[in-house]
Formats: C-alpha cells, sequence, structure tokens
C-alpha cells in the first residue's frame, strides 16, 4: 500500500456471500447512451493509461470507465457487486479460493472476446511488471489463478483474505486484452483496449475524450452519448473560469475550498449558474507521531496533543467546512466506525487535562516541538492546516511549537530516515473496507514509517478481520484495534473529506458518483 495523491454513505452491507454476489438481478446497460455528451474540467493529472502502472485518482477515474473489472461498487453502495462476472463466491470452508463466472459474451472494443484467460493474464502482468506506480501491493495475498474454462477464474490466495473481492472490484482489478497488452512491459502508446462502459478515442495534454463502448455488457445505465475531459494540471483558478464561461458543463477534483464555500454562500443559480453538488467521502488525515523520537515519543506529550486539537477549527477556518472533524482512524460511512477519539479526548480542547498529563510525567516547561508538513501532496491546505495546530497548541500555554514545510519527495525520504517527530499523512481508500484504514497503517511495511508495534493488532486483529467472509462480523474486532490505537496515539485522526463535483445548471446526477467507493462514474451523468 502507499499514500496516493488521490483527492477524495450507505453503510458497508453484512457479507460477501455468494448470494449477494450471485447477480441474478443485474442485466446488460444500454449500449448507445442517450442524452447530451457532456464536458467535465479535472485539476488532477491523468499519470496512466495502462492499469498496470497508475495509482492516482485521475487514472482510476479513466480505468473505472474504460475497464471493467469482475466486480463493481454500484451507486450508492460499499458491497462489490458482479460486474464482468455473472457471479462471484468464495468456495465454502474459507475465504481463500475465490471463484468467478464471466458474463457470455463479453468482447473488449477491438472486436476481441474477453474470456478467463484475459482474466489471469491482467492480474499477472500486474505482478509481473510490479511498477513503482501501480496497483501490485492491493494483491500481495494473491498466489495462483486457474481457468479451467473460458468463462471460469479461480483464484487461489496465499492466506484467507475476505477483502479481496473489494480489491479486485478496485482500478486494480481493471481487465486489458492479452492480445494486444504486453506481458512484461506496460503499454506507453497512450491509448487503451477494455471491456468498459466507454472506450476511449483519444487522450492528450489537453484533454481526454470518451465515447459509449456499444459493445458493453455490464450492470451500467448509460445515460450521455459520451465525455470529454479537460485536464488543467493544477491550474485551480482555470478550471473556476472555465466553468463559470461555460467552457466546461462540470468541475470534478480542483476547486478549492474557498472556490467550494463561495459557491455554497451564494445564490449561485440565480447569480452564476452553476451548482455545488456534495457527496460523503473516505479520505482522511491523520498526524502521526513517531514513537523512537524524543519527544513525539512520549506518551504524555501525544496525549496532551490529543486533549489540544480542535478538529471543529481546522475543518471551520480551514477548509471552510468542506471536511468533517474525524475521531477514529475509520470514518464515519465505512463498517465498524467508532469515535474511540472523542471518548478519550473529548471533542473540545482540554488545556486543563492537557497540562495535568504533561505534569503527572514529570514535564512542566513549554514542549519545544516541530509539526512537519508538505505543501501540495495532501492538498492545498496543509501548511495552513499544520500551522492552526501549532497555534491551538502554543495557546494553551504547554507547548512552543513550529510548523516546516517540505516538499514531497524530501519530505517521504526524511520519514523514512526518522528524522520528524510529527508529521502529516492523508489516506485515500483503495477500497471502501475498514481493512483498508487499518492494515496499511499497522501491517507489515506500514506507510506510516513511525516505529508503531501493537502485536494484539498485528498478530490477532488484522488476521482474524482478513480471513472474515461476514464483514459485519469484524465490527467487535476492529472495535478494539481503533481503541488500541486511541489509547497508544501513534496517529491523532483529524479529519475526514467530502467530495464535491460543482456544475452548471442542467447538468444531473452527480450525486451518484461521489461516494465512499469514491468511483466517479461517467454514465450517471446527463444534460437535460
Amino acid at each position: 500500500m502507499k499514500i496516493r495523491n488521490r483527492w477524495l454513505t450507505a453503510p458497508l452491507a453484512a457479507g460477501l456471500a455468494a448470494g449477494l454476489l450471485s447477480g441474478c438481478g443485474s442485466e446488460d446497460g444500454a449500449s448507445s447512451g442517450s442524452g447530451e455528451s457532456v464536458v467535465m474540467g479535472m485539476s488532477d493529472d491523468i499519470l496512466a493509461t495502462d492499469p498496470a502502472s497508475g495509482y492516482d485518482p485521475g487514472s482510476w477515474l479513466l480505468f473505472n470507465n474504460v475497464f471493467q473489472s469482475l466486480l463493481s461498487f454500484s451507486k450508492g453502495s460499499t458491497t462489490p457487486q458482479p460486474e464482468a462476472a455473472e457471479r462471484c463466491s468464495f468456495d465454502k470452508g474459507g475465504s481463500q479460493v475465490f471463484r468467478c463466472t464471466l458474463r457470455s459474451g463479453l468482447k473488449f472494443t477491438n472486436g476481441n472476446a474477453l474470456t478467463s484467460e484475459d482474466v489471469k493474464f491482467s492480474f499477472e502482468r500486474v505482478l509481473r511488471i510490479n511498477d513503482a506506480n501501480g496497483p501490485a501491493p492491493l494483491l500481495s495475498t494473491l498466489g495462483k489463478i486457474d481457468t479451467p474454462d473460458e468463462q471460469t477464474v479461480v483464484f487461489h490466495l496465499k492466506v484467507p483474505d475476505a477483502t479481496f473481492p473489494s480489491k479486485i472490484a478496485s482500478g486494480a482489478g481493471s481487465i486489458v486484452d492479452h492480445e494486444t497488452y504486453p506481458a512484461d512491459k506496460l503499454r506507453t502508446d497512450g491509448k487503451a483496449v477494455g471491456s468498459g462502459v466507454y472506450k476511449l478515442d483519444a487522450f492528450g495534454e489537453k484533454q481526454a475524450s470518451f465515447s459509449v463502448n456499444s459493445s458493453y455488457k455490464g450492470s451500467a445505465k448509460v445515460k450521455n452519448s459520451g465525455m470529454t475531459m479537460k485536464l488543467f494540471h493544477g491550474r485551480q483558478k482555470d478550471l473556476a473560469d472555465a466553468l463559470k464561461n461555460g467552457d466546461v458543463d462540470l468541475a470534478y477534483r480542483g476547486l478549492t475550498a474557498k472556490d467550494i464555500a463561495d459557491l455554497q454562500a451564494t445564490s449561485v443559480v440565480d447569480k452564476k449558474g452553476v451548482k455545488v453538488v456534495e457527496g460523503t467521502g473516505a479520505e482522511v488525515q491523520h498526524l502521526v507521531f513517531n514513537m523512537n523520537d524524543a519527544v513525539a515519543g512520549k506518551p504524555a506529550v501525544r496525549k496532551a496533543i490529543a486533549y489540544l486539537v480542535d478538529r471543529e477549527a481546522l475543518v471551520r477556518d480551514v477548509y471552510k467546512s468542506t471536511a468533517a472533524p474525524l475521531y477514529s482512524i475509520v470514518p464515519s460511512g465505512i463498517t465498524a466506525h467508532s469515535t474511540s477519539m472523542f471518548d478519550m479526548y473529548g471533542g473540545s480542547p482540554q488545556p486543563a487535562k492537557a497540562k495535568q498529563v504533561l505534569h503527572k510525567a514529570g514535564i512542566t516547561g513549554k514542549v519545544k516541538l516541530t509539526l512537519w508538513s508538505t505543501p501540495i501532496r495532501y492538498g492545498p491546505g496543509t501548511d495552513d492546516e499544520m500551522r492552526a495546530i501549532a497555534k491551538q497548541l502554543n495557546a494553551s500555554g504547554l507547548f512552543d511549537a513550529e510548523v516546516k514545510s517540505v516538499e514531497f519527495k524530501q519530505y517521504e525520504k526524511d520519514i523514512a530516515a526518522g528524522k520528524y517527530g510529527v508529521y502529516v499523512k492523508g489516506w485515500i481508500p483503495d477500497y471502501p473496507d475498514p481493512d483498508n484504514f487499518t492494515s496499511p497503517f499497522f501491517g507489515k511495511d506500514n506507510v506510516l514509517s513511525n516505529h508503531y508495534v501493537n502485536k494484539a493488532i498485528t498478530d490477532e486483529i488484522i488476521p482474524s478481520t482478513a480471513a472474515t467472509e461476514d464483514r459485519s462480523a469484524t465490527e467487535a474486532d476492529f472495535a478494539r484495534l481503533q481503541d488500541l490505537v486511541a489509547n497508544d496515539l501513534p496517529i491523532l485522526p483529524l479529519w475526514q473529506g467530502k467530495q464535491y463535483a460543482v456544475a452548471r445548471e442542467g447538468v444531473v446526477g452527480l450525486e451518484w458518483t461521489l461516494d465512499p467507493s469514491t468511483v466517479f462514474r461517467f454514465w450517471e451523468i446527463s444534460k437535460n
């Protein structure tokens, strides 16, 4: 797993039993689409068109619309449902053999048939190439793949992994044509051959264009006749201007918190002809503590910080209420979410308790502390957020805190070298399951590099929950994990992001593209 620059409600349904994955209610989607073509603007880059690479929001947006996976997340749901597969289920007796039967008549946009050979090839190719910017870490539990016939795929996992269906419903499960993709290297021509709802017609520096795939067979119902994505490469003002001028129908991923707040506070329909659509997101941000640091390694210092950080003020003043306070490591909208941090440290600053915990540990002078930040990777408000936290700590009279910001490449090197005591990390999930908010942080080779070890988590809870097929049955274990983290404080959750799209009048369906699955569904959007 890796921290990615992916700018990000219904609870996860219970279980992944064969009945839930049977797909008996699925129908083939509309083949030609209807309604007008839509133009959207995005300030994120699309870093890859080959799903063996690209672990960024822009690339996964393309993958989710151009390629099929065996399973997918339907609108408003965080439970995987059949897509290229007609049905999937674990074999009886455990969560280590996962079997899928493909829909009949699947074809790639070049006319080639999609069979089990392509599925096997696609997964083995991701692992073989193992691109540094690719999704191979998500498939780490995959052992071997059998294809007893053209319609059947059997995955043999190295260890029980009940989250495997969710993992392959993500961009990591994109199926490519074995006849047109090299087996051991990336495709670099900027083209894509998939079997998804759309086909990629052209991809360039300034825009990507998509038309409806007439041979698509799956669960999606297409509500437009195509999509054009105009790419603004981080130029947020240009994107906002394009929306206001009518050069794009909608903007996704790229307007600042201030832009969104201003639009929400204005009678936008009358004055600007645009509307803001809000959805629940699963992006989270944490303050991370280096457990080996001379200062942050002291439990009393971490607990004092937990008593003093005012999340409500952060999301109000820095993020203009485009985020929500987060009081545990599993965000709202995901199975097993709790409020462990709120229960232990409260929801508002408690300087008296912070002072008490420090004095009890023999710390009577001001605690000198540096909060390390990086300016862009986790959003343009990150530096301001860290400065606001430092101000909160200093206002208590208990800390002498300052903020230093470092470009991301150096930032990651310094964290790995153990040079920082307190630093910020952001995370957007690969799949909407509590496992993806816990095992990447506390499992082997975790993404935090903060030297935190709790054997109850690593040796008991993570393996046990990973093997439990009924995800609702994991709630007690994940609740225990969240309590352990709240007590030990290797990280302090700060906020959970909301998702936004801003559209001109007449654009509808955006509410079906903004949910914790983080799948932006082109096919749900239409123009009146």
